[in-house]
C-alpha cells in the first residue's frame, strides 16, 4: 500500500510517499481502505521530534484522522461488515483500568493516538480495533467524516464534559480557525453559550461568524483581552478556550471573569509560560486541562454531526501525494478548519 512516512524527524521534507506492506487484521481488529485523512498540529509535533517522540519505531505514518470502508474484518469480529463505511476514533485504549472503567478512556496511561504512536491515516489502509470503528451514512461525505474526528472529539469532551458549559455562558476561543476551536464556536453555540471568537484576518473573521460566533475580533489590530473586557461591560467571560498556550496565556486569564475557568488544549505556540499567580487566587478562577476523549464522547458528537446539528470545517482537500504541502499549510496557520488528504 502507498504511506507517507518518515524515518527522521525534521521539517517537512523528511515525509516520503513510499510502498510499505499492508497490514493484517488480528483478532478484534478491522482493516479500512482509506477514503479520507485529515491532519492536525499533532501531526507537526510528531515530524518534528522531541523528547515525547525520541522512542518513536520508524518508519512512522501520521494522521490521527481517517475514514473510509471496512476491507476486511480479523478472526472473531462480527463487525461492522466488510463495505461497510465507517469513520474511525483517534483514541485507542490499549488497557482496562479504573480510568476506562469509568468512561475516561483518555485519562488512562494506555490511552494511545493514531498518527501519534501508533500508525495513523496517511495511507491507502488503516489497522484499528473494531471497536474503534463507526459506520457512517451516505449523507456524510469521507470528507467530512475524516475532519471531524480529533478536533470534534476533544472539543466536545472539553466543553461540555471538563468545562461543563452552561447555557447563556459566555465563552472566548482563542484561534477560531484552527480545527479544535471551529468544532469548538459551535459546539459552545449548541450548549447555548455567547462565543467571542479571535482570530487572525477578516477573511477567518467572517468564517467564524458564519458559525454561529456572536463577536469576532481580530488580535493583530486590537488587544483581544482588553476588547473582552469592554464587551463585558468589565465584568470578563466565564470560559476561555486557549490551544495556543505560551503566547496566549497571560491575556486568556486577564480576560476572565471572577470565578471563570480557563481550559488548555494544545500549546500550538509553545508549552513553557509565565503566569501571574494572583489572578487565580483573586478572581477564584478555575485552570483545567483537556484532551481527547472518551468512545462515548465520539459516538455522542458523531451522533449530532450525522443529524446535521453540528458541521465539520474543510478547509482544502488535496492528494495524499501532497502530504508535504498539507504540513506546510498548517504550519502556516492559513487554514480554517481541516486539511483533508485523498490516497
Amino acid at each position: 500500500m502507498k504511506a507517507v512516512v518518515f524515518y527522521e524527524h525534521g521539517d517537512p521534507s523528511v515525509l516520503r510517499l513510499e510502498d510499505v506492506p499492508t497490514p493484517k487484521p488480528g483478532p478484534g481488529e478491522a482493516l479500512v481502505a482509506v477514503k479520507a485523512a485529515a491532519i492536525n498540529h499533532l501531526d507537526l509535533w510528531v515530524r518534528r521530534g522531541g523528547p515525547a517522540f525520541a522512542k518513536l519505531p520508524k518508519p512512522h505514518v501520521g494522521g490521527s484522522d481517517a475514514a473510509g470502508v471496512v476491507a476486511e474484518l480479523g478472526p472473531g469480529v462480527s463487525g461492522p461488515a466488510a463495505g461497510t463505511r465507517v469513520a474511525v476514533d483517534p483514541g485507542i485504549s490499549t488497557a482496562e483500568d479504573e480510568w476506562t472503567r469509568r468512561g475516561e478512556d483518555s485519562v488512562s496511561p494506555g490511552y494511545r493516538i493514531l498518527g501519534e504512536s501508533l500508525w495513523g491515516g496517511c495511507a491507502e489502509y488503516l489497522l484499528v480495533p473494531a471497536s474503534n470503528l463507526y459506520p457512517i451514512p451516505d449523507s456524510l461525505s469521507f470528507e467530512q467524516a475524516a475532519a471531524a474526528g480529533l478536533v470534534f472529539l476533544t472539543a466536545w469532551r472539553m466543553l461540555i464534559h471538563r468545562v461543563n458549559l452552561r447555557p447563556a455562558e459566555t465563552v472566548a476561543i482563542v484561534g477560531a480557525g484552527g480545527g479544535v476551536n471551529s468544532a469548538a464556536v459551535q459546539i459552545a453555540k449548541l450548549a447555548g453559550a455567547t462565543v467571542y471568537a479571535i482570530t487572525s484576518t477578516p477573511q477567518k473573521m467572517e468564517q467564524a461568524r458564519a458559525l454561529g460566533a456572536d463577536e469576532v475580533i481580530n488580535y493583530r489590530t486590537e488587544d483581544w483581552s482588553k476588547r473582552l473586557y469592554q464587551l463585558t461591560g468589565k465584568r470578563g467571560v466565564d470560559v476561555v478556550v486557549d490551544n495556543v498556550g505560551q503566547a496566549t496565556l497571560a491575556a486568556s486569564v486577564r480576560a476572565l471573569a471572577r470565578g471563570g475557568r480557563l481550559v488548555l488544549v494544545g500549546n500550538t505556540s509553545g508549552h513553557e509560560a509565565q503566569l501571574d499567580t494572583r489572578y487565580l487566587f483573586s478572581k477564584q478562577i478555575s485552570l483545567i486541562g483537556s484532551t481527547m476523549g472518551s468512545h462515548q464522547d465520539y459516538h455522542a458528537v458523531l451522533d449530532l454531526i450525522v443529524a446535521g446539528r453540528l458541521r465539520p470545517i474543510v478547509d482544502s482537500v488535496l492528494p495524499l501525494a501532497e502530504t508535504r504541502a498539507a504540513h506546510e499549510r498548517l504550519e502556516r496557520g492559513e487554514q480554517f478548519g481541516k486539511i483533508v488528504l485523498l490516497p
